[in-house]
């Protein structure tokens, strides 16, 4: 695209937060329509934008677009007057965008169109406004127009479709198309496979030859080449290559796992740090937590980080074993080479190459387990008496 600069003509209805979510703001494949026009533009070439609409929806707009943004807010009400000023020195083609389209490769039907600034600067002194089109303006392909709820709605099928076809021309190949939903900001590396039932949302960038699915949803995330997400979420975190999720993971937010790990079924992570090669089989919860390398986590491990009122963070060095059915309480430190025997609960530092073990003494009960089933059959016996009484 050749143009710098684009004019954005917003519809009339980004006031009626109230009422209902404004067009503009309505989500395709979970991203807003305006932060998708502005971001592919964006990637397009253009380098400035002139927004016009009404003055009370300039901070509604805000947070939909990319903070990088070179945005200069119009007054829809006095559009004309303004855009000419905007536009007096510049130089060259302007693009114009009418209203909600989508960048899903189809004609645009005059809603997009580009017209050199000094012919848009004639438009607007003698109507005062875009009332016509500037002499010599050129329709520009790519984009679909939706005006309305139902031509959203016919809109998804085709931009899933045409977002699938970018990522199959870029190497990747999606098993089922029409069971995998893939924002437009999501990036995919070549060679990887997307399995049925995966959702890829936000600014989510998946490395190359991954294996992403089936039933994954990854929002917000990096994640590393060769890595096998399966049937497990992830949010706003970082996985490492060569690094195994699932099945049944959850990774919450602000977490960092890396290289060659082992996240495995019914595992939780939430804000921590997991170092390379870090085994997580099975079975474990591990909050608020700056984990080195190698370590072994066992089954039923819990990192106990919330006193009711304030989370703690557990240290755990490299190369540490971590027993099956553990309770670290934190703020705790397990040092490098340090193990933690099953079962324990361990309230205090494990200093580097100790044994952590807390367990109550083992005692056995001489015919405990023959009293306590005389005592049930009798019991019984008793309540089966009474029923043949009545």
């Amino acid at each position: 695209m050749d143009q710098k600069l684009a004019v954005l003509f917003m519809p009339d209805d980004m006031t009626l937060t109230k009422e209902k979510t404004p067009l503009m703001l309505r989500p395709i494949l979970f991203c807003p329509i305006l932060t998708w026009m502005v971001e592919e533009l964006m990637g397009q070439g253009v380098e400035r934008f002139f927004i016009v609409s009404d003055a009370r929806a300039h901070d509604i707009m805000r947070p939909y677009i990319p903070e990088q943004a070179d945005v200069t807010y119009v007054d829809g009400a006095k559009h004309g007057e303004e855009l000419l000023k905007l536009l007096k020195g510049e130089k060259g083609s302007v693009l114009i965008v009418n209203g909600a389209v989508l960048p899903v490769g189809v004609f645009s039907g005059g809603a997009v169109y580009s017209a050199e600034a000094a012919e848009c600067c004639k438009v607007l002194k003698e109507h005062g406004a875009f009332a016509a089109f500037p002499k010599g303006a050129e329709i520009t392909k790519g984009f679909l127009p939706v005006g309305d709820d139902e031509e959203i709605r016919s809109a998804q099928d085709m931009c899933r479709r045409k977002i699938a076809d970018k990522h199959f021309a870029a190497g990747v190949s999606i098993m089922d198309a029409n069971n995998t939903y893939i924002d437009p900001r999501v990036a995919i590396g070549s060679g990887t496979v997307i399995l049925p039932g995966t959702i890829l949302r936000g600014r989510t960038v998946i490395g190359k030859n991954c294996t992403i699915g089936p039933n994954a949803m990854i929002r917000d995330c990096v994640i590393g080449d060769e890595t096998e997400v399966n049937a497990s979420q992830l949010s706003e975190s970082t996985v490492g290559s060569h690094t195994n999720v699932g099945p049944f993971a959850y990774v919450r937010p602000n977490s960092t796992i890396g290289d060659h790990v082992k996240v495995g079924d019914f595992v939780e992570i939430k804000n921590s740090v997991i170092g390379n090669g870090t085994k997580i089989s099975h079975l474990t919860y591990v909050g608020d937590s700056d984990c080195g390398e190698r370590i072994n986590f066992g089954c039923g491990t819990v990192t106990t980080n919330y006193d009711g009122f304030k989370k703690f963070r557990c240290t755990i060095g490299d190369d540490a074993f971590i027993g099956c059915n553990t309770n670290l309480v934190a703020p705790v430190t397990i040092g490098d080479h340090a193990f933690t025997a099953a079962g324990s609960t361990i309230g205090h530092d494990v200093p580097a190459g100790a044994l952590g073990i807390e367990r109550a003494k083992q005692a056995e009960i001489d015919g405990w387990g023959e009293r306590k089933l005389e005592k049930y059959i009798a019991k019984k016996q008793k309540l089966e008496a009474e029923k043949k009484g009545k």
